[in-house]
């Protein structure tokens, strides 16, 4: 808390015009600027206004008419003339920020802040949304306040305190337990929580960790641009990569251990970048992935990240990642990452949005040290530039190649298995010699086209030449796109990632 309230003071003190502080609690953001105040030189008047209800008295939140206007046109006119040191606390107008006229009342206000002829005029603006809206104009007069997530020993005193206050017991070492699980949730939604749990049984438990990863899932289902995966799959559903599965069985061992890991001095496992041909298993190693680690799998859509106000595309990314954070341990899957990112810097034909994003996604990435185990793949990676690769960002990262003709075999046979054809009936060894540049995806089409094909004809089971038949129609992804796969292999060439199998 110290540290924030530092930092806030930090950009009065430095005379910000504009503080966005982009939250939906506003309690908590009261509470902070009242902390505030507290150690600046000199004590500021506080004026807020909400879109509700128009002027409020800050503390108590009784109306306030000055002047008799409640509109915000009204409210900004009236602090342009007052000259003392003052707060304009203003919430939920981010829906005004398209109206020119509060556009340059803001503008006003600001710039006759930062004018040092002023010197008897210091108003700081805040503005407190659930939402992010930075209009072009004012730009460079907005500084973005990221409110920080609860830290553990925080999350901690709250339990604590909500335990004081009903009267009841509760053991430290379930407190503990209870506050790593809700690491990443507000005081807001902690408190919910803690009263949902206390009106089921009239006491707190550690099953009501249950409820904390329900409300976890109501926040990811909110947000649109993440969403939970469910799947089957483990890493014995991988045909081959055994480069890979043994280099992810590794690093499982050090997530599943992750304190001792670090009490021994081990770094935590950041992710892997995945590249190379389509079809080939980079999106079920993802999903193995997961749970080989135990943890939960989410898909981020970067292209939903993307929004048409300055600063909002980057707005919504923190966010993504404040609640991947707020879910970890767990697994981040990014899924064809050059559709978002390959070609970013040669034109800024969206304003720079995207190379702004691009930033963003890079610096979290090396400086990262939350249980956020990342893996992105790229089908091509030929206009990605040379920093997005280096070591750093990632542990490793893989190339995936055609299956060669051991893992084909797997593959069939992973595949016939899971649909309950047994292999032993059919020469393994024929089909993978068969089917030479035939990625994993090809194969399990085969099997689903034979086996869909004998049960219209009405067969008892499918032989080795029912594949055969299949096969020989079959166009494989290395023929249909050619080209496109040639030109993947050459870069892979020039790479020399590592190998996945």
């Amino acid at each position: 808390m110290n540290e924030t309230k530092n930092k806030l003071a930090s950009y009065i003190c430095a005379l910000r015009p504009i503080i966005y502080i982009n939250h939906f609690d506003f309690s908590a953001v009261d509470a902070l600027i009242q902390e505030v105040v507290k150690i600046l030189p000199a004590t500021p008047e506080i004026y807020e206004y909400n879109d509700a209800f128009g002027s409020v008295d800050f503390e108590w939140k009784n109306r306030q008419d000055y002047n008799e206007t409640k509109d915000l046109p009204s409210f900004l006119s009236n602090f342009y003339e007052i000259e003392e040191e003052s707060f304009l606390v203003l919430k939920d107008i981010h829906f005004y920020l398209e109206n020119p006229k509060i556009i340059a009342l803001l503008k006003a206000i600001a710039l006759k802040t930062l004018n040092t002829k002023q010197e008897d005029f210091n108003t700081i603006i805040f503005i407190v949304a659930s939402k992010l809206v930075i209009p072009t104009e004012l730009e460079k007069l907005i500084t973005v306040f990221d409110f920080p997530l609860l830290q553990q020993a925080q999350i901690a005193e709250i339990i604590e305190k909500f335990a004081q206050e009903l009267e009841f017991v509760i053991e430290t070492d379930l407190v503990e337990e209870l506050a790593l699980s809700c690491k990443g949730l507000s005081e807001f939604e902690i408190k919910q929580i803690l009263c949902l749990a206390y009106e089921d049984g009239g006491y707190i438990d550690i099953n009501d960790k249950k409820l904390i990863i329900q409300e976890k899932e109501q926040i990811i289902k909110k947000t649109g641009s993440l969403e939970i995966v469910d799947f089957k799959e483990t890493i014995d559903a991988i045909g081959g990569l055994n480069n890979l599965k043994s280099w992810l069985k590794k690093k499982a061992k050090v997530f599943k251990q992750l304190d001792k890991a670090r009490e021994y001095g081990v770094d935590i496992p950041k992710g892997i970048m995945l590249v190379g041909m389509p079809g080939c298993g980079k999106s079920l190693v993802a999903k193995a992935t997961s749970r080989l680690f135990e943890v939960p799998l989410l898909r981020l859509d970067i292209g939903k990240l993307l929004g048409k106000y300055v600063g909002e595309s980057e707005a919504n990314f923190r966010q993504a990642i404040k609640i991947a954070e707020a879910v970890s341990p767990c697994i981040l899957y990014i899924d064809e990452i050059e559709k978002a990112f390959a070609g970013v810097g040669e034109t800024d034909g969206d304003g720079g949005v995207t190379k702004r994003l691009f930033g963003s996604f890079l610096t979290w990435l090396q400086e990262k040290e939350n249980t956020v185990f990342v893996v992105a793949t790229a089908n091509d990676i030929s206009k990605f530039p040379p920093e997005f690769l280096r070591k750093g960002r990632f542990d490793e990262l893989f190339s995936v190649d055609f299956p060669n003709e051991e893992e084909r075999k797997k593959i069939f046979e992973i595949h016939l298995q899971k649909r309950g054809k047994l292999p032993q009936d059919i020469d393994l060894n024929r089909l993978a010699k068969q089917t030479n540049k035939f990625s994993g995806a090809d194969i399990e089409a085969v099997v689903k086209e034979t086996i869909e094909t004998a049960f219209i004809d009405n067969k008892d089971k499918i032989n080795t030449q029912d594949l055969i038949t299949v096969i020989n129609v079959t166009q494989p992804l290395s023929k249909s796109l050619a080209d496109k796969i040639n030109k993947i292999k050459e870069i892979l060439e020039k790479m020399k990632f590592k190998s996945a199998s």
